[in-house]
């Protein structure tokens, strides 16, 4: 019957919110059906009705983290923003922001990291959403390389994403280490910096040197 249905399904999100409080407060060696029934106020076979076992309960856990981690949504309010290089450090200060204000999230979701080494089918669902989150910001990328093209020469969209990733995702490992020190806008200006040196630090890595730089001093 539909209400047993809908009175399921509320149970269901009851037991996987519980787990998810267990997994990023004490880790995901802590997860067991035993304190996942105790966080819910349930009985263990509740919890095993609705997932059937531990494993397929760590399995929902990973689902719910990626659902809420490595989704990007660009709002209009950023779609707005001119020009495109602006546009993708809102963005990356967004992201940022929203990534480090929850530390237990990123200590949970090297929880799965580790685990995946493990498990293929973790880490496969893992590479996954990662691929996801990155290819989501190829097309601000590609903006920002058509419009300035000689600040980010030799950078693909694909390179240029991959970097944004890593902005974030460091920032978020940064607030994990030291949450009570950590800095958005310091973080972001230092990206600005980076992304203003460039040019400078292509021709530091790839330039051939000059035939007076290649002499050694005597």
């Amino acid at each position: 019957m539909p209400g047993r249905k809908a009175s399921e399904e509320t149970r269901r999100q009851q037991i996987l919110q519980a787990a998810y409080d267990v997994a990023t407060q004490y880790g995901l060696a802590a997860l067991t059906v035993r304190t996942v029934a105790q966080r819910a106020g349930l009985s263990t076979g509740l919890v095993i009705f609705h997932f059937t076992s531990k494993e397929h309960l760590v399995v929902a856990v990973l689902d719910h983290l990626l659902a809420t981690t490595t989704v990007l949504h660009v709002t209009d309010d950023i779609r707005r923003i001119e020009p495109p290089r602006d546009r993708l450090l809102a963005l990356l200060r967004r992201e940022m922001r929203r990534l480090s204000s929850e530390p237990g999230r990123i200590r949970l979701f090297f929880d799965f990291w580790e685990l995946g080494f493990r498990q293929r089918r973790v880490r496969a669902k893992m590479r996954a959403e990662l691929g996801r989150y990155r290819e989501a910001f190829r097309p601000i990328a590609e903006e920002v390389l058509r419009t300035q093209p000689a600040r980010f020469a030799g950078v693909t969209a694909d390179g240029l994403a991959a970097v944004s990733v890593s902005f974030i995702k460091g920032c978020a490992v940064q607030s994990m280490i030291d949450p009570a020190n950590v800095d958005i806008d310091q973080f972001l200006a230092a990206t600005q910096g980076l992304f203003g040196a460039q040019q400078s630090v292509r021709v530091v890595q790839t330039g051939r040197p000059s035939r007076r730089q290649r002499r050694l001093p005597r």
